[in-house]
């Protein structure tokens, strides 16, 4: 609320050069912070990159990348490639892991409310939380998901008990939450800002403020007031709602855990059909969740995890509209990523932390989950 009016108008100096820096940006800052490998991170934000330009070019009209196949014309969708990597492929993969089979939860749910001993242990996290999570949510590829392992990880390791993070430790606990929860915010800011999607829920409610004729970028405070603030004040509502209504109903959540997986994981399998179906009433679209069930199955069998895949499937249209507006500024220039101050210095940053990951002394260690 307090950042985003201010960053509006600095949002006025950010041409297409300054996008494409930013974006790239979060895509290695999301491979950066990923809990496995660096480079396969890379790796599958460079696969998703390549979904994202699969369609009919903007400028030429001309299909890329759809190999004769009318169907994708339009592109690859993005529910149906979230619903099949972390529905379906996350199915397939607990089955292998777990043989079908899982030990049912029996234990009653007691003590929801923190004490002041809790507070005072947890304290720390939530602060440091908050921050990591807003600010990590501010960048393209940031989001509550990366936002939740840096946390986690930042916590454990400044820690003075490491020993009990993962036996119920409760900063263990605060600190990943708190910042999903400030990512959330902090998402919205390059939305309304800029115009730049930072996750999937993003991307789904900037194409609903589209087909309602509403352009988000720098202009959208001026020119719908009454929007940005009713959403501002729509939080502070919806944070007291889901506290009123979270904490009777986690017992009721808890049941969930009761399933047997093999009435669970049918279920599970039926919506992701129904959701896909339903997008273009397409038997099509039911094969290309069958394909990409089973990369996702892949990429988490081989640890390769699918949000750089899913963010740089979001971001790479604005991705390659910047780059292609960038050279056309600069007569196929790419020298002006660099000499524009702002996308200079994002740019430099990009750099340094692929770089850092071929020195041993910085190299970054891989988040265990």
């Amino acid at each position: 609320m307090l950042l985003a009016p201010p960053l509006a108008k600095f949002a006025l100096a950010f041409g297409p050069p300054e996008k494409f820096s930013l974006m790239v940006l979060g895509l290695v800052v999301l491979s950066y912070l990923a809990s496995g490998s660096m480079i396969k991170a890379i790796i599958v934000a460079a696969f998703g990159i390549f979904l994202g330009n699969i369609g009919t070019d903007i400028i030429t009209g001309k299909p890329k990348f759809t190999f004769g196949a009318y169907i994708l014309l339009d592109g690859v969708g993005l529910i149906p490639v979230v619903m099949r990597l972390f529905g379906i492929g996350e199915v397939l993969f607990n089955i292998e892991r777990s043989g079908g089979q899982r030990d049912i939860f029996k234990k009653t749910v007691s003590n929801l409310l923190p004490n002041l001993r809790d507070w005072m242990d947890s304290l720390g996290a939530i602060i440091r939380g908050t921050v990591i999570g807003f600010f990590l949510g501010i960048l393209p590829g940031g989001g509550a998901t990366v936002s939740s392992f840096a946390a986690y990880a930042i916590e454990k390791k400044v820690s003075k008990h490491r020993e009990k993070f993962g036996k119920g430790a409760i900063a263990g606990v605060a600190a990943p939450e708190t910042a999903n929860n400030s990512a959330t915010g902090g998402c919205f800011i390059p939305l309304l800002t800029l115009g730049i999607p930072s996750n999937v829920v993003m991307a789904l409610l900037m194409r609903a403020l589209l087909i309602n004729g509403i352009q988000v970028g720098p202009l959208l405070i001026k020119e719908h007031p009454d929007l940005f603030w009713g959403a501002v004040v729509s939080m502070y509502i919806g944070n007291v709602m889901l506290l009123i209504l979270n904490l009777p109903l986690i017992p009721v959540w808890v049941q969930i855990l009761k399933v047997p997986y093999s009435i669970l994981f049918p279920l599970i399998l039926l919506f992701c059909l129904i959701g896909v179906y339903s997008l273009n009433n397409s038997v099509v679209e039911i094969f290309i969740m069958i394909f990409f069930s089973g990369v996702g199955y892949l990429m988490r069998k081989f640890d390769f995890e699918p949000a750089p895949l899913v963010m740089a499937l979001i971001i790479s249209p604005f991705l390659e509209n910047s780059l292609r507006s960038s050279l056309l500024m600069s007569q196929v220039n790419f020298l002006i990523f660099f000499t524009r101050p702002i996308s200079g210095i994002l740019m430099l940053v990009s750099l340094l932390l692929m770089l850092s990951n071929f020195v041993p002394r910085f190299k970054r260690k891989p988040i265990k989950e």
